[in-house]
């Protein structure tokens, strides 16, 4: 028995991974130097030196290729955030954050999709989704493992806490737009750790249970 080496069909489109990454880099760097509402398939296709047809094929609309390429960068996993304490977690935690909406392309992208997001409920909702699946997997395991540890009690709320996490990084640097730096930094996770209920650099102790 002869074994037949499979052929893509005649006619299928082969969607070549090289070409969706420099789509989806040009888009990024379009939507950052003119904002959603100037934003065209045209220029996108020349910056990435591609077709127009190229961006439709994997497209149907400008709508669908900046939700599906912003959900995808804001999807992308955060490293282990175990560092032993809350605070150490929370130190860890503002260093990525501020690094990735410091850099160039989200400090323009994030505002301009908020804004947009006021006047188009099709971004609202996508960006609520994201934004909250990305708010309880932060905060699910974070608080969780703080209140593991014994530093924060079993009723603390994640949702609750993410706010208080994230919230002064996106102030400073999407609205006010004020540098951070590391002593800042280490001085807010401090502060939220505190804000939190965990006023201790160390874990406490969780109490025996009481043997009759």
């Amino acid at each position: 028995m002869t074994s037949e080496k499979r052929r893509t069909p005649a006619g299928a489109a082969v969607l070549r991974g090289d070409i969706t990454r420099a789509i989806r880099r040009a888009l990024m760097q379009e939507l950052a130097a003119v904002g959603y509402g100037r934003l065209s398939i045209e220029a996108v296709a020349r910056r990435a030196g591609v077709s127009k047809t190229a961006i439709y094929r994997r497209w149907s609309s400008k709508l669908e290729l900046v939700l599906e390429t912003v959900v995808a960068a804001a999807g992308s996993k955060l490293p282990a955030l175990d560092t032993g304490t809350l605070r150490g977690d929370l130190a860890l935690l503002f260093q990525v954050v501020a690094h990735a909406l410091s850099h160039p392309l989200a400090s323009q992208i994030i505002p301009d999709l908020l804004a947009e997001a006021a006047r188009n409920p099709t971004i609202d909702q996508t960006l609520q989704q994201v934004l909250r699946a990305k708010q309880q997997e932060i905060g699910g395991r974070l608080i969780a493992r703080a209140v593991e540890r014994g530093e924060l009690p079993a009723g603390t709320d994640p949702d609750a806490a993410v706010d208080l996490i994230v919230g002064p990084l996106y102030w400073r640097l999407a609205i006010a737009r004020t540098p951070l730096t590391d002593t800042y930094l280490d001085t807010l996770a401090g502060a939220v750790a505190a804000g939190l209920g965990a006023g201790s650099e160390l874990p406490r102790q969780r109490e025996a249970p009481v043997v009759g």
